[in-house]
């Protein structure tokens, strides 16, 4: 595993980790309304990217940014990014972190197959194997709801898009960030203004304690989603969405053990399945880097 790989892993593997735990975040700020909470999101994300940008001396990667072709994308990416973050704060607030976490569970699904068909990426017969066996893992869990979980798609698509997008655009993961806050920090400050003015919601929250919660927002936004940005620039799409898995099971964890949301046999066997498949992805990942390095090792002898 090259230097590359080995980042690109680092950084998946940390952000899934932070969105895996974000609804316990959400939930203690029960009571305040979702929209005002993105409202807050996204004014502290744009300062916490600067501050991101100037730690590590990158202006120079803020202004590669700033061209009409990677801010037109960028602009897309934000609305998707700014569309997801809705919903999901919505669905903690409404008990309905169970249904977000399908979602993340169909989104794998989804990049591996933008992977295929617009990357040409290939797959080995094991990993063929872990796509097949997440694929009746996911189809337990959506036959357990028992109707169409529109929340799960959104989510699951909106991110899935946004994958996508941000995959194609060259920019710095910390100056993307930047650029797609401050793009949805002009509608951000006139939503909340008007909320403000109607009396809807407050300057920072109820009390003290909703002010600090409110202020660490940005970190807890801008880290999880530089560190993805730098995942989608080295790593196949396949792979992220293997790892991705990390994410929507400690939600779905958080979801019955912390929130007490139902769990029955049936969201058992679908678990079953699905980490088979994310052990299986993982065995052939590693199998297949060290054949590479043996293959490596062999031609530099030869």
């Amino acid at each position: 595993m090259n230097a590359e790989i080995r980042t690109g892993f680092v950084a998946a593997l940390t952000c899934y980790f932070i969105w895996g735990c974000l609804p316990l975040y959400f939930r203690a700020l029960d009571g305040l309304p979702a929209d005002e909470i993105l409202a807050h999101r996204i004014i502290w994300s744009v300062p916490t990217g600067l501050i991101f940008i100037a730690l590590a001396n990158q202006w120079d990667r803020l202004r590669a940014a700033l061209t009409w072709r990677r801010v037109g994308w960028l602009f897309v990416s934000a609305i998707l990014i700014g569309a997801n973050w809705l919903v999901y704060i919505w669905s903690v607030e409404n008990e309905r972190v169970m249904e977000a976490s399908l979602g993340y569970y169909i989104n794998p699904l989804v990049n591996v197959l933008f992977g295929l068909v617009l990357f040409s990426e290939r797959l080995r017969a094991l990993q063929w194997a872990s796509i097949g066996l997440a694929v009746i893992g996911v189809g337990i869990l959506t036959l357990a709801f028992g109707r169409l979980p529109y929340l799960a798609l959104i989510l699951c698509f909106t991110f899935a898009f946004y994958t996508l997008v941000r995959k194609q655009v060259e920019v710095d993961g910390r100056a993307g960030f930047l650029v797609e806050t401050a793009i949805l920090m002009p509608f951000d400050f006139m939503w909340w203004g008007w909320l403000v003015g109607q009396g809807e919601a407050g300057v920072m929250g109820r009390n003290g304690w909703d002010s600090i919660l409110l202020l660490i927002a940005g970190p807890l936004t801008a880290v999880p989603l530089i560190c993805f940005a730098i995942a989608a620039r080295r790593l196949q799409l396949s792979t992220i969405g293997m790892i991705q898995y990390l994410g929507p099971t400690l939600q779905f964890l958080i979801a019955v053990v912390v929130f007490r949301e139902p769990f029955s046999a049936t969201h058992g066997i679908a678990f079953v399945f699905i980490w088979g498949a994310l052990a299986l992805f993982t065995a052939d990942s590693v199998m297949g880097q060290a054949k590479a390095r043996r293959l490596a090792q062999a031609a530099e002898s030869a």
